[in-house]
């Protein structure tokens, strides 16, 4: 099928593996990969506007562009971020000075962007910020602490979600902030390691930090819908990307369900199918909603969909492998990082599904006052 990309892309799956040969994953070589990707303009396909460095794709030509990302196993992405949730974000809610100065860095890969909104103790509750950030000349600075930054240690900037207005609540008196990273004594980024073993998540630590005041987007006081807004952009086509990845995940389970002899049980058998029936619902469903706009449900119920079959599929990965599955690839010693194999790291991994991204409680709590129109749930003050 043509979709209309140049002959020169067609080399792109063999580029992406070898690339991997020569470079491997690390946080320095992934960033040289962002840069590659921009130099072909495959950066920003789904943007609304053009002409920052980015190429137009209609949405058919960006699912399939996501599709056989994933399926190439090209490298995993550090310019998600910026180019899936700021970038629109700034197309829709940024002045014409922010989209020059932002898009055309993010569109070539050579600025990588993390997101300030969890803070310990608020849980999901994005309303319970307590980061302020206050006025100073024509800049603001920023003090308070956020947790779960996925990529803060790779990242050269942080959109910040902060409270400007002394005394305020919930979701009034809060702004939208652009804060650069590379500020010594004034953020500070803590890695968290996981049960896993990896530190992709991070807590950051604002001690004056500044803003400059043309950084601030929507407005003073207009944090809360800047964020909303950025939040609707967070489930799109790249669902569907995510789930030729979980689509493979589910075929290392088939193997050592057959390797294992465990397929021979017909319990067994039965979940495997049922994960198998479910993965195709999330693929129709994810085809019947994208580009849908208005559906305030329709994010909520993609996220509890993905969220529980993935860590049910981390569950069978283990079930299928017996008292194997708690032995490592290589021998533990105390003094040594432990190693897990594929299959142990999708199971520890996905504990955390649920949870993250906003819990099932949060989900299923937006699609019922959303969506079925039942009573608020009673917030508390902060």
């Amino acid at each position: 099928m043509d979709f209309g990309f140049t002959d020169a892309d067609d080399g792109f799956r063999a580029e992406a593996r070898g690339w991997l040969l020569e470079h491997g994953e690390a946080g320095q070589d992934r960033r040289v990969w962002e840069r590659t990707l921009g130099k072909s303009g495959w950066i920003g396909l789904g943007w609304p506007e053009s002409g920052y460095g980015n190429r137009s794709a209609t949405l058919t030509q960006q699912v399939a562009w996501a599709e056989e990302y994933a399926r190439s196993s090209a490298p995993p992405r550090s310019g998600h971020i910026g180019e899936n949730l700021l970038a629109p974000t700034l197309i829709a809610h940024g002045t014409d000075e922010q989209k020059s100065r932002f898009l055309p860095a993010i569109a070539a890969g050579d600025e990588l962007w993390c997101q300030g909104y969890s803070e310990p103790g608020a849980g999901s509750d994005l309303a319970g910020v307590r980061t302020v950030a206050v006025r100073e000349g024509d800049g603001y600075r920023i003090s308070g602490q956020k947790i779960w930054t996925s990529l803060a240690h790779e990242a050269d900037w942080c959109f910040v979600l902060a409270r400007t207005e002394a005394g305020s609540r919930r979701h009034h008196g809060l702004s939208f902030l652009l804060v650069p990273m590379d500020q010594p004594g004034r953020i500070e980024v803590r890695p968290i390691r996981q049960l896993t073993g990896t530190n992709e998540f991070n807590e950051v630590f604002f001690d004056g930090a500044l803003a400059r005041g043309e950084h601030l987007v929507g407005g003073e006081g207009g944090g809360w819908s800047v964020a909303m807004s950025l939040l609707g952009f967070e489930r799109g086509v790249s669902t569907l990307a995510q789930q030729v990845g979980f689509a493979r995940e589910l075929g290392r389970v088939v193997e050592a369900a057959v390797a294992s002899g465990a397929v021979l049980d017909p319990v067994v058998r039965d979940r495997l199918v049922r994960q198998w029936a479910e993965l195709r619902t999330m693929r129709w469903n994810a085809l019947r909603t994208l580009g849908r706009a208005g559906d305030a449900g329709a994010p909520s119920v993609a996220k509890l969909l993905w969220g529980g079959w993935h860590q049910r599929l981390g569950e069978l990965a283990m079930s299928v492998r017996g008292a194997a599955a708690a032995v490592g690839p290589v021998d533990w010693s105390p003094s040594a990082a432990y190693e897990l194999d594929v299959l142990q790291h999708l199971f520890l991994f996905s504990r955390a599904d649920t949870i993250y991204g906003g819990s099932d409680q949060v989900q299923r709590t937006i699609i019922a006052e959303r969506v079925l129109g039942l009573p608020r749930e009673p917030k508390g003050v902060v």
